[in-house]
């Protein structure tokens, strides 16, 4: 006889959602049916199923994980992965299962809304991408509690993590100035990238706080924030025939790009043109030279998202931010000497 909770609610004359309340510990049923209930199980062997846990407590203990947009970061992203690590191995410790949707195919129509409905998710983590769909905001207006990684989320059952942006900016522009360094150029992702943005617009400010000239002919923008990109964007920068002192790349791997397009053109890193990127990934501690780079607490973030997440599905939050400060990596990119 294959068993299933009908089957044990029949063997002990109980109904489905008792035997439901008792294998998910709920209070309201009596010791005597308990006992019962659970003798029963261990006689038989049943190990309940996770669809049998969900009767009782509507919740299916799976996380939604989305990476969003057309350009999404996926799986190939040092930064990304190292964030969903520490939010995977947080949500392990308070009981979840995290649940990957793709959007290859649904990119203009898709419903996340209804995928989600469809796989009774308890909530879901949203990693930022580039040309984000539509179906994205939905989800985020809607009644499941949705956390932002570098994504600013405003739903009622909604939040988000992201560095600090601006003091990301700043602590570059504050190292680039001690070195000597006057005239700056940057390399960013598309427009519509707010991450890219937000750097841009804290790097200008900071420029301009310390009362450097703004050449923004030193701006240039790549499709992504990958190292191909970085690449091209250099090149670009090369070929205007005004180059800066010194850059700061939006991502460690647009700053490895950069430095490959220098060094390509024979020039020095950090002699004649200063480097430095964001995130610290890994592979800056071994490339040549190694890079200067502004470190994300990348499991700081991925923790941080896992409890807000957990607090919004229990209903112990209302959402809300956490912007996590950023620290200067000093390698050699950039040099390490500080002058004067």
């Amino acid at each position: 006889m294959q068993l299933n909770i009908k089957k044990i609610a029949e063997m002990a004359g109980v109904s489905v959602s008792t035997v439901s309340k008792i294998i998910n510990n709920y209070s309201d049923v009596s010791e005597k049916t308990k006992k019962r209930v659970m003798e029963i199980i261990e006689q038989t062997g049943y190990s309940p199923s996770n669809s049998a846990k969900t009767l009782a407590t509507k919740k299916s203990s799976l996380i939604g994980v989305i990476f969003a947009g057309e350009l999404n970061v996926e799986f190939t992203h040092p930064f990304f992965v190292e964030v969903l690590n520490a939010f995977k191995k947080q949500m392990g410790v308070l009981g979840y299962d995290l649940i990957f949707f793709s959007n290859e195919k649904f990119i203009s129509s898709g419903d996340y809304y209804s995928r989600c409905l469809h796989f009774n998710v308890d909530g879901c983590v949203i990693i930022s991408g580039q040309n984000m769909e539509p179906a994205i905001r939905d989800l985020d207006m809607s009644s499941i509690p949705c956390i932002g990684v570098d994504l600013e989320l405003r739903g009622k059952k909604s939040g988000y993590v992201m560095s600090d942006n601006v003091q990301i900016a700043s602590k570059v522009v504050e190292h680039f100035y001690l070195l000597g360094h006057r005239e700056l150029g940057f390399i960013g992702s598309t427009a519509d990238s707010d991450i890219s943005n937000q750097r841009e617009a804290g790097f200008v400010k900071a420029v301009e706080s310390f009362g450097l000239t703004l050449n923004r002919n030193w701006f240039v923008h790549g499709d992504d924030f990958f190292e191909s990109s970085g690449y091209t964007a250099m090149r670009r920068l090369l070929e205007s025939g005004s180059m800066p002192q010194a850059v700061f790349a939006a991502s460690d791997l647009l700053a490895l790009g950069a430095i490959r397009a220098l060094k390509e053109q024979g020039l020095r890193i950090p002699e004649d043109v200063a480097i430095i990127g964001c995130d610290d990934i890994e592979a800056c501690k071994y490339t040549s030279p190694t890079l200067t780079t502004i470190r994300q607490n990348k499991e700081r973030l991925g923790v941080l998202a896992a409890h807000m997440l957990y607090d919004l599905i229990n209903n112990q939050s209302d959402g809300g931010s956490f912007v996590v400060e950023p620290a200067l990596i000093v390698r050699e990119s950039c040099g390490s000497k500080l002058t004067g």
